[in-house]
This record gives C-alpha cells, structure tokens and sequence, in this order.
C-alpha cells in the first residue's frame, strides 16, 4: 500500500469513527448516514460528516462573510458593539448549540442551519425586507431568500448543494410577530431545525434590549417587573432562564411519553417572553423603523432603477433565471448596508 492510500485509508476511518459516534446521540437526533440527502450526488468526504461539510460550506461563502456589514435593528449605530446579523448569528448558533447539546442530539446539524438561516437577509434589516415585500410583485421573505442563496446564488450559480435538512431548518427558522412560538409560517422537520428557530428569537430578544440601551431608547428599569422576576435582570440571567425552560419542557414532554419532544417554552415562560417581544415592538422595533425612512428610499429607488436599467446589473445576476424582477432582489438582498448607500450615491448622481 502506498502512502497515499494508507493517508486516504486513515481520513476515511476519521469520518467514519464521527458517523459513529452519532449512535450515541438521542434516537430522535437527525443522523448524517441518514440524510435525505443532496439535490446532486456527491462522494462523501474523507474526514467530514455531511451536516460538518455543509457547516464549513456555509461558513467559507460571500453571503456569511457580508453578515459582518448587515444592520439588526440599528442603522449604520455610532459604535462598535452593537449587534450585525453575523454576531447575530453567531449568537443564534451558540443558544441553539446549547439547547441541542443539552438534549443530545445532532450540534453539527443545529450549528449549520444557525449560520445559513439569515445569508438571505436584506441590508437595512428587516426594514429593507418590508420594502423589497412591497415593491416586488411575488413578495419577498428573508427566509426564502436564504433558501435560494445555498441553493443558486452562491458558488457562481451553482448553489452549494447542501443536505435536505440544512435547508429545511433554513426555510423554516421565520416567526410571526404576535407569537414567539409561532407555527404558521412553518415548521422544521428536524429537532434541530426547531431549536434554530427558537434560538432565533431568544437570541433577538435578549441582544435587542441590549442594543436599545446602549442607544439610549429605553433603561434596564423600563423592562416589565413581571418579565425581570421571571427571567432576570441582565441579558445573561435572561438567556440562561430561557435556555433551561426550553431544554425543561423538552425533557418534560419526552417523559410524558410524547412521539418526539416538544420544542416549546412553558406557559408561563411563553407568555412572559411574548410580553417581552411586544415590549420591544412598541419601544424599539416601531421608533427605529420610524426614524429610518431614508434606509427604505435607498431600497425603493435601487429596486426601481435597476428594474428599469437592467444593463447596469451585474453580469452574474443578469444570468440568474427568474426574470428581471427576480434578479434585482437578488442582486440588492444581498448588498451590505454600506454598498447600498453607496450604489444609491451613484445612481443619484447619474446623469
């Protein structure tokens, strides 16, 4: 045996020996042998399981590193700790990697949908979704944008050939907002897939707070006294209590003897968190959506240019199949808040 096979013999033992250790995961974890697998076939990797490769795929893309310029809540924020959508995500996985170690089952799973759930996000944060809904005749969701990014848009077209259940857990992350634990827009197939969404919101909620009073809209003492007996004071005490109701309730409806667990919250703990989102609706989401008119004529004015200029898109969205319309989507969903600002400069100015 040559040195090369011997090399390619021990890689395939790596993976093999991870594939492995999966059987010791809950019986209601998503295992990667057992993937529903890829659109297009593909060998398996020496040393990765396939939830770990899409993981790394993910991670290695256009779209996750423009996280970094993507506004949360707060347009372009005089400082440098308020959250974007990659510490966002970032924030997301940890939670949801937390829940999902707690409960045994598959990490590797949880953390690829976290990282890929928001690479279709808008800049201008869900203020440039609202207007992209508006102006695009077939809507627009931030959901089934990140959808299309791993399946098309990235890796020159081709998409990124993830697994079934990473795209899954993608499509199906999005809320209402009346409910926290709404089910209605859609719901994963996989354990894992429904702890994303909830890490989801338990991320926002909490780092949303954070962020408000850093820019001065609201005090700590301004929180609802119910929502601070129940979960805490501090956005750490916050995170935590909502961490162990989730993985409680989860244990507690195993014992039960439900078909699967139950990814929810308590009555008590939903209710409260409920509260604490429309808190932040009437006190943050509403004011800063208010002051940011300038974000949505930036997102207006590029969708209608482009739309009636389509030669000035870029080659690789002329390419893309799903019309005009669909291209320009594409082609602004994907801007970094700064990039927006900055074609909306030169389209202004042009002659």
């Amino acid at each position: 045996m040559d040195l090369h096979s011997s090399i390619h013999l021990t890689h395939s033992d790596i993976r093999l020996r991870l594939e492995e250790s999966e059987g010791r995961l809950s019986p209601y974890a998503a295992k990667s042998q057992k993937t529903r697998g890829r659109e297009r076939h593909e060998e398996p990797c020496p040393m990765r399981t396939e939830f770990q490769r899409d993981r790394d795929r993910i991670i290695h893309t256009k779209s996750f590193r423009r996280l970094m310029h993507k506004t949360q809540v707060f347009i372009a924020p005089a400082g440098d700790h308020y959250r974007t959508r990659l510490t966002h995500t970032l924030e997301v996985s940890q939670i949801a990697r937390s829940i999902t170690r707690a409960l045994n089952l598959n990490e590797d799973l949880t953390e690829a949908i976290s990282l890929g759930h928001d690479l279709g996000h808008t800049p201008f944060g869900h203020m440039g979704e609202d207007v992209l809904n508006e102006v695009h005749p077939e809507g627009f969701r931030h959901n089934e944008q990140s959808l299309r990014v791993v399946d098309l848009l990235e890796n020159d077209g081709r998409g990124l050939n993830l697994t079934w259940e990473v795209r899954d857990g993608i499509l199906n992350h999005s809320k209402n907002w009346t409910d926290i634990l709404d089910e209605n827009i859609g719901v994963a197939a996989t354990l894992e897939g429904q702890i994303c969404k909830i890490a989801d919101a338990v991320a926002y909620i909490n780092h949303d707070i954070d962020d408000a009073i850093r820019a001065g809209m609201i005090r700590q003492s301004d929180l609802p006294l119910d929502v601070i007996r129940l979960l805490g004071g501090t956005n750490r005490e916050r995170i935590n209590s909502l961490v162990v109701d989730i993985v409680s309730f989860a244990l507690k409806s195993e014992e039960e003897g439900r078909e699967t667990p139950i990814v929810g919250m308590s009555p008590a703990v939903h209710e409260t968190a409920n509260k604490l989102r429309q808190f932040l609706w009437e006190r943050v989401y509403c004011v800063a959506r208010g002051e940011a008119e300038q974000a949505r004529e930036v997102v207006r004015t590029l969708y209608r240019y482009f739309v009636a200029n389509a030669d000035k898109l870029p080659a690789e969205y002329r390419l893309v199949h799903g019309g005009i319309e669909r291209s320009v989507v594409d082609y602004i969903s994907g801007m970094t808040d700064r990039y927006a600002l900055e074609i909306f400069r030169e389209v202004c100015s042009a002659p």
